[in-house]
């Protein structure tokens, strides 16, 4: 059973494979709030429970989950609670990923439906979620989860990204 559950010590060397595999693909790890978990796990288990309540300079409140099949983390979710300008436009109120050898498989689909469950729960009445145009995976996953596209945002680069309402 595919569940998104809050990042803790007892998965540590569960948390050192993913991160291990993150580091071997090349890739960064996504969302970007997970990359912080190069620190040691304790400081980013206390970081995030911190950052749960107060919001770091710049940043919004938010929630860092787990993908967890149940022996292997598969993905993390990081839910904002909030929107600040820069998140209206690249980011929004949830970001995924799953690692390299996990991925189509569902998880990510499974992932943030389980998010909007969260959402809900929350009170909001809508999330904003964004991809890369490029990445025609994740746009998959956001229109299956009931994602309405809206206007694109391009970034200074010239980088196009897909901005979706999913209404709750």
């Amino acid at each position: 059973m595919i569940t998104l559950i809050k990042p803790s010590l007892h998965l540590e060397p569960e948390y050192l494979d993913y991160v291990s595999e993150w580091q071997e693909s090349g890739e960064s790890i996504v969302p970007s709030v997970v990359s912080k978990t190069f620190l040691p796990l304790e400081d980013f288990l206390e970081e995030q429970e911190q950052e749960e309540r107060v919001a770091p300079t710049n940043w919004v409140t938010h929630s860092t989950y787990w993908l967890y099949d149940g022996e292997t983390i598969v993905g993390a979710v990081n839910f904002r609670h909030d929107l600040n300008d820069q998140l209206q436009q690249v980011g929004g109120h949830i970001g995924y990923g799953i690692r390299p050898s996990a991925r189509n498989k569902g998880y990510a689909t499974e992932g943030l439906r389980q998010a909007l469950e969260f959402a809900r729960k929350r009170g909001l009445a809508s999330v904003l979620i964004t991809c890369s145009a490029d990445n025609t995976a994740s746009g998959r996953v956001i229109l299956t989860n009931g994602g309405q596209e809206i206007e694109s945002y391009i970034k200074e680069d010239g980088t196009r990204v897909r901005r979706f309402i999913i209404p709750l």
